[in-house]
């Protein structure tokens, strides 16, 4: 009885392999190019630093010297260009000498999180540049274009899709890969000279797993529906980002299940038309922010919209150390009504923090640009040898009529029914958790399933 279990587990494990191999097969097929796609637009985004700086120099830049002018009058000059008379929606003020002042608008036509900013040259007050920006990371067109393009293949919410189901497979293609590796490291050296491609992307692809497991991990917290599962997650179990309240009278700080905060920028809430700030309280405001602590340089001050709602004023430094501390004014007062220190924050929300801005490639600068592209050119080539393998070792025409097809389903149908049952259990669970994968899932099956039954039908009527 012992030996007969034994030998059902031996055969379970080789049937495991034989598994993992063939969905490794499968996935890698099928969900490469989008992993392609990803990889390539993601070194495209590393770049996107340099490339601002170079296109949009003179926006960003200012060959003035001198003392600043105060808020008010930069405010009313960007004003008085856009002939816009209502509040900013943000300013962010010269991080220094030779900096431009940006303020920002809400405008008619603009997208979630898009403004309408105007350079400010913060000496002569001159317009430099006027263009739109996106999100807290304060993207120029050029980068906005390219991470639109990496998340959605400019085609919106349904385009995320894409990226979800690259992040999704990733950590498992990664894992399988590595799992077939050391099942394969007994492997003899003469038949392992025989396949030098093969060994060429196991060790690279070895070499590259802790990087592609980081971005498979941190892509989908921004994927639609997975990435929404893993904020109720994180919102359940006390990690969420802690964020000021900006309304008055509530000053526990929140927790926020966006932590993508430099990425997409929540939406401000909408302006009251009858509410009108002067321009002078930018400068009040500003004061007391250097008061409470705010210090970094890079700092976005978000006016009330209303009469019931504070200041936010924060600091946008994503490099090392970090700079993310916030505090709320009172809007007649100036003092502060709550604030979100870094330092005070959790743990996970240190690690979160610290980890999107890893993937974003703006943690520790042109160090962290590139090991991203290391990374993703690691991938692209994993996936780009995937598919030589594949045509390399496709079979033959005649041989496809010839012989059964090996299947998912094949191999499944021969293991043991508590192995199955697992199996599925595992399956539904991923299903749930990462949906994007769970749909894909059923339709390889779905697919492989096809091709089982034709397998089998060709061979029924070979036989007769």
């Amino acid at each position: 009885m012992q030996t007969s279990t034994a030998s059902r587990q031996r055969r379970d494990r080789q049937l495991l392999v034989a598994l993992l191999k063939r969905l490794h097969f499968t996935v890698g097929l099928f969900v490469g190019p989008f992993l392609l796609i990803a990889a390539l637009s993601g070194i495209a985004y590393a770049l996107t630093p340099q490339l601002e700086s170079w296109l949009y120099h003179d926006a960003l830049t200012s060959d003035s010297r001198g003392t600043p002018a105060t808020l008010a009058r930069q405010i009313e000059a960007a004003q008085d260009a856009a002939g816009i008379t209502a509040n900013p929606a943000a300013v962010r003020p010269a991080s220094g000498p030779g900096a431009t002042t940006r303020v920002m608008f809400s405008a008619p036509g603009n997208g979630p999180s898009e403004h309408r900013a105007l350079f400010i040259d913060p000496v002569t007050l001159a317009i430099h540049g006027d263009m739109t920006v996106y999100g807290t990371s304060g993207a120029l067109p050029l980068r906005t274009a390219i991470d639109q393009f990496h998340r959605g293949l400019l085609l919106g919410d349904v385009g995320r899709l894409y990226s979800e189901l690259a992040a999704s497979w990733l950590w498992l293609i990664a894992l399988g890969g590595a799992l077939l590796w050391w099942q394969r490291r007994r492997a003899t050296r003469a038949s392992a000279s025989n396949q030098p491609l093969r060994r060429r992307h196991a060790t690279l692809g070895m070499a590259a797993l802790a990087g592609l497991l980081f971005f498979s991990a941190t892509g989908l917290t921004w994927s639609q529906y997975a990435g929404g599962n893993i904020a109720e997650l994180r919102h359940a179990w006390g990690w969420g980002t802690p964020s000021v309240s900006t309304a008055l009278g509530a000053t526990p700080a929140v927790p926020s299940q966006d932590a993508h905060a430099a990425h997409h920028a929540a939406e401000p809430a909408a302006a009251d038309q009858t509410f009108h700030l002067a321009p002078a309280a930018f400068d009040r405001a500003y004061d007391a922010a250097r008061a409470a602590g705010i210090d970094a340089a890079k700092i976005e001050m978000v006016p009330p919209t209303t009469a019931h709602q504070a200041w936010k004023i924060r600091e946008i430094g994503r490099e090392w150390p970090t700079q993310v501390d916030q505090v709320a004014l009172d809007p007649v007062s100036f003092a502060v009504t709550d604030r979100a220190d870094f330092a005070t924050f959790p743990l996970a929300a240190k690690l979160t923090r610290w980890g999107i801005d890893l993937h974003m490639g703006v943690l520790f600068g042109v160090a962290n640009q590139v090991v991203l592209i290391a990374f993703a050119g690691s991938l692209a080539t994993l996936i780009c040898w995937g598919y030589l393998m594949w045509w390399r070792r496709r079979p033959a025409a005649p041989a496809r009529s010839a012989f059964q097809p090996q299947t998912l389903t094949s191999i499944y149908r021969s293991l043991s029914g508590r192995t199955r049952l697992t199996l599925l259990i595992v399956a539904v669970a991923l299903g749930v958790a990462l949906p994007v994968m769970g749909a894909s899932l059923v339709v390889f099956v779905a697919v492989d399933w096809l091709r089982w039954r034709a397998g089998g039908n060709a061979r029924t009527a070979q036989t007769a």
